[in-house]
């Protein structure tokens, strides 16, 4: 076993020992304390130890009962790899061919899919004899499919010390404040709130695992705000990790005084960039947010602000775990808890990852993300623009949800909006618009946009499972309209 593998067990071991009936895992209703989260994990241990080797499939709405499987595999040291709620049929079934897992659990409602796909069901697993070899590379722990942007995403693999790794190191970062309950409120399937739930395990915290029906959020981006703060309301956590549309709904519910914010004391935020405005102004509220940056070839996280050390428009500073470096172009260069390969592709990576963003550190060792690297467009006067960095300005101010930014090639920036309350006027849209533009120089500014007739999401593909536009699928789809606004322009000059 691992060595961070054999302390994270060494570590639980010991809350059950000496804090058994502290409460360790709360679900929608079933509550376990640490001696009987021990116990139930060994039980699914035993089973899995009757199963034929392989990988295994996890496929369950965030619960206790998803937390114990995962701990199960995990100390079994079995491949694993959680599928997203919200991913479609067809997106499960590409994973389970990709991954070629013998073992699957998973939801009921799953139960005619795993048939056609050549699995039998038998007691608490899903098995399937006839499988093709996949290679994996040595140590493969946990297997998280990239969001990607263009084509398939690709599944990283990572090995059980890189990811605990950044699990006891998120402990360590929020340890000052003493975060005793963290509420997972993003489905276990992403890494970051994996580790997050693995972090406040390893500090013997409570964990709340509700499922997403409890906490009203509906697919990849869908949120009944009512049902959401009502949860909020009853659990009163400590800590959360945010993207930054959750983050945006804390801070207007807040404002409106229908969240309490005090009993927060350390929520991480990430996923996608993030405007300065809303982290200030969260700050300002209360809402003690700090922002991250990771990746999911580096096991999630790198840098992080801190309590204590935080500079806003940043990511933080590296962890320790790792080093960061900028490359001659200024792209951000990771070298510590890098990944093992992809998916059937397991020649290693470089010691120095390239992330594909790029970056700028101040006199201090703060790094600030200006985006990404094949992101930016060069307009028609010749002035670069990191699209990204146009659209946290437009959606900080919470009238609108999503934006996408195009101007490559074109004297003027054009943009596809999407409110967060569908009967939002245009005239209020443009109004958002406006008010953006006046934190944004000239050649960054949105001269023309357009409202679109649907929000982005993973289920059109035009969006990531973790929040991010899917940039090609978008251009593909609405280019003619983001350029027809300048080809009207010239027409009329």
């Amino acid at each position: 076993m691992s060595p961070e593998l054999s302390l994270f067990e060494d570590q639980l071991q010991r809350h059950a020992q000496e804090r058994p009936f502290a409460l360790a895992l709360w679900g929608d209703e079933l509550r376990l304390d640490y001696e009987a989260l021990w116990s139930e994990v060994n039980y699914r241990r035993q089973l899995l130890s009757e199963q034929p080797e392989g990988s295994v499939v996890l496929a369950l709405d965030n619960s206790p009962e998803a937390m114990l499987w995962d701990l199960a595999v995990l100390f079994e040291e079995r491949p694993c790899l959680t599928l997203p709620p919200f991913f479609s049929p067809a997106q499960r079934l590409h994973c389970l061919e990709q991954c070629q897992a013998p073992l699957v659990v998973a939801e009921s409602g799953m139960a005619s899919e795993l048939e056609a796909a050549g699995y039998r069901f038998q007691g608490a697993l899903w098995s399937k004899a006839a499988i093709s070899a996949v290679e994996l590379p040595e140590g493969t722990a946990k297997i998280t499919f990239t969001s990607g942007t263009t084509g398939a995403p690709k599944g990283v693999c990572l090995s059980a010390d890189s990811f605990l790794r950044v699990a006891r190191e998120l402990a360590a970062a929020s340890e000052p404040v003493k975060p005793d309950h963290h509420l997972a409120l993003l489905p276990l399937a992403i890494l970051l709130e994996n580790l997050g739930c693995y972090a406040a395990l390893f500090a013997g915290a409570v964990l709340s695992l509700p499922s997403q029906a409890r906490l009203g959020i509906r697919g990849a981006s869908g949120v009944d705000t009512p049902t959401f703060l009502r949860c909020m309301a009853e659990r009163r956590p400590h800590s959360l990790i945010l993207v930054p549309q959750l983050l945006q709904l804390l801070v207007g519910a807040t404002q409106a005084q229908a969240f309490d914010p005090s009993c927060l004391r350390f929520a991480a935020v990430g996923g996608a960039r993030v405007s300065p405005g809303l982290l200030q102004g969260a700050q300002q509220l209360g809402i003690p947010a700090y922002e991250g940056y990771g990746l999911s070839e580096c096991a999630s996280v790198v840098c992080l602000n801190v309590p204590g050390a935080i500079r806003p428009g940043s990511v933080g500073r590296p962890l320790p775990h790792v080093q960061v470096k900028l490359a001659d172009d200024g792209e951000v260069l990771i070298h510590g808890s890098t990944m093992l390969g992809y998916l059937g592709n397991p020649a290693r990576p470089t010691a120095w990852l390239a992330s594909g963003d790029i970056g700028e550190f101040d006199d201090e060792g703060f790094l600030y993300i200006k985006g990404r690297k094949k992101h930016q467009f060069v307009t028609s006067y010749g002035r670069n623009v990191n699209p990204e960095w146009v659209e946290a300005e437009l959606t900080q101010g919470g009238v609108i949800a999503q934006a996408f930014v195009h101007g490559e090639a074109l004297p003027y920036n054009a943009a596809l909006l999407w409110p967060h309350d569908p009967n939002c006027s245009d005239q209020a849209l443009a109004d958002a618009v406006a008010k953006a533009n006046t934190a944004l120089p000239d050649y960054a500014r949105v001269h023309h946009w357009l409202r679109l007739p649907q929000p982005f999401t993973p289920a059109n593909g035009l969006l990531t499972a973790n929040g991010r536009p899917r940039r090609d699928a978008i251009l593909e789809q609405y280019h003619a309209a983001l350029e027809s606004f300048n080809r009207s322009e010239e027409l009329s000059s």
